[in-house]
């Protein structure tokens, strides 16, 4: 059922309880990707579905081999994956095997949807449908019900219809009335950019984006790139000065306002969603439109034809947003050492020689900034940020994930060396798939956002230097560890191909200070 309405990956670890329904996935013509852990095959299917806009699938083992995976399914779940996780189910209460599948998934934010044997392909269908509207379903595949003879025909799924307009009077007010408009482009955006640049420079708007959604105005001579605490002082000042901050698919979290101090006090802030129960759920907000980001912003230019105005836009702006717009283009004091390096400098360097067409997949923890805001990316499939759940270890797997997607382009994974530790067993699946793979390891020997933002005592939190390039070509990457710009000589002939293996970048980098955008992020803890 799952291939014959589109499905042609499957990311899993197999067991007595997948085995025969992941066989029969290959066999109606999907490829199926091994890999180390199932915590790792949770969070490649999650960034395959981000990366390729295609429903991702994961398929587990009962019992253990799904709360192995309960973390990946939980970021998903969070970040409105189309993910479906194919869940043996033990049902009798004496097998070992046995959990309250349906509690773990609600406990988690996940759907969850049990085949029946004589309702299979409808079940199957409904779990489909429900997935590729931007949810993560758990399909409940019981034991006993396995054994049964189901029910075989492919109901059609129903022709999307499109979504109404909602009214859009007031937005069409406030933007005609703004001299200082900003647009906040999140992860509900991520397919409107078309429609969201037309409506822009019809209103002299600037653009900006939460970090989900970095990528999505990457080109735009207006775009101010991400708002929040990765913001650059540019985008602090324009942003701060908007007197109407309209957020397009995003919920104007913590992170995207700086606690709600970005966006200034007397600006007009409407927020348009296409899940109602979204609008003003952070903050309260000045209009509130329930509808499709792209209809909406679409509606509201047609609108506003034949009228444009300025806006925000001046040829000062637009020129500091060209000197200063990039978090590369802000002076800063190098802090390398003889033995380390600045995380900024690497980050900078490996800007400069990696190719444009590329997709950065970044882990959570204290480093996480530098390459979210010193990496460039060509679009907002470029960029993989699994930080719905903020679990430190996800990364490597993302990038997996995504490499399988677009194996047509580098994928970076950027690390912390505490989440590379706990996920390096997938560097088999690495180089087992051979895909086009830089894993930059940011090594400060330490959980560093424990070292500097949460206490005094550093022994349960700091640890001996590690040789990461080693343990990479255990496995059987190409490494290199790197203490210097010139160190990153191995990384240029990697780059100049065959690229047929990975390529691990085990970067000592200084540790002395905490990153800036926790300790803003914290004050509101």
């Amino acid at each position: 059922m799952l291939a014959a309405h589109g499905v042609r990956r499957v990311f899993g670890v197999v067991g007595s309880g997948n085995f025969h329904v992941t066989n029969a996935l290959v066999a109606g013509g999907a490829t199926f990707v091994a890999t180390a852990h199932e915590a790792g095959a949770a969070t490649m299917a999650d960034a395959y579905a981000r990366t390729s806009g295609a429903v991702g699938v994961v398929s587990v083992h009962q019992g253990p081999g799904v709360t192995n995976a309960l973390t990946g399914i939980a970021e998903a779940a969070k970040s409105h994956t189309p993910l479906i996780v194919l869940a043996p189910e033990a049902t009798a209460e004496r097998s070992n095997f046995f959990i309250d599948l349906r509690a773990a998934a609600t406990a988690v934010g996940a759907r969850f949807q049990r085949v029946r044997a004589e309702r299979a392909a409808e079940d199957v269908t409904a779990a489909y449908r429900a997935a590729a509207q931007g949810n993560c379903v758990v399909l409940g595949l019981p034991l006993d019900v396995q054994a049964r003879s189901a029910r075989f025909s492919v109901p059609e799924l129903p022709e999307q219809l499109a979504e109404p307009v909602p009214s859009v009077a007031e937005l069409v007010a406030a933007v005609r009335a703004a001299q200082r408009p900003v647009f906040i482009g999140g992860r509900g955006a991520r397919g409107a950019r078309e429609p969201l640049v037309r409506l822009a420079d019809r209103c002299g708007a600037l653009l900006a984006v939460s970090a989900a959604a970095k990528g999505l105005f990457t080109g735009d001579p207006w775009n101010l790139d991400v708002s929040g605490g990765f913001a650059t002082p540019l985008a602090v000042e324009l942003i701060g000065a908007a007197d109407l901050v309209v957020a397009w698919g995003s919920t104007l979290n913590m992170w995207t306002t700086r606690h709600q101090r970005l966006i200034g006090p007397h600006a007009t802030v409407v927020q348009v969603d296409r899940d109602p129960t979204a609008l003003g759920v952070n903050r309260p907000v000045d209009v509130g439109v329930a509808g499709d980001v792209a209809a909406v912003a679409s509606t509201v230019d047609e609108l506003l034809d034949p009228w444009r105005g300025n806006g925000y836009r001046s040829d000062d702006v637009r020129a500091r947003i060209a000197s200063d717009g990039r978090w590369r283009d802000v002076s800063y004091v190098d802090d390398s050492t003889a033995g380390r390096i600045d995380p900024r400098t690497v980050s900078v360097a490996l800007d400069d020689l990696l190719p444009a067409e590329r997709t950065v997949a970044v882990d959570s923890g204290n480093f996480m900034g530098y390459p979210s805001m010193f990496l460039s990316v060509p679009d907002v499939v470029g960029f993989c940020f699994t930080q719905g759940f903020q679990s430190v270890g996800l990364g490597l797997a993302s990038a997996l994930g995504a490499a399988v997607a677009r194996p047509d382009r580098l994928t970076v994974a950027a690390l912390g060396d505490g989440g590379f530790l706990m996920s390096a067993a997938e560097l088999v699946t690495a180089v087992r798939l051979g895909l086009p793979l830089l894993i930059v390891v940011y090594n400060d020997a330490a959980y560093g956002a424990e070292v500097h933002h949460f206490g005094h005592s550093l022994e349960t939190v700091t640890f001996p230097d590690t040789d990461l390039a080693a343990i990479a070509r255990g496995y059987g990457c190409d490494a290199v560890t790197v203490r210097a710009v010139d160190d990153l000589d191995p990384v240029v002939s990697w780059l100049a191909g065959p690229r047929d293996r990975p390529m691990l970048v085990d970067a000592k980098v200084t540790g002395e200070r905490g990153s800036w955008w926790l300790e803003e992020a914290f004050k509101g803890h």
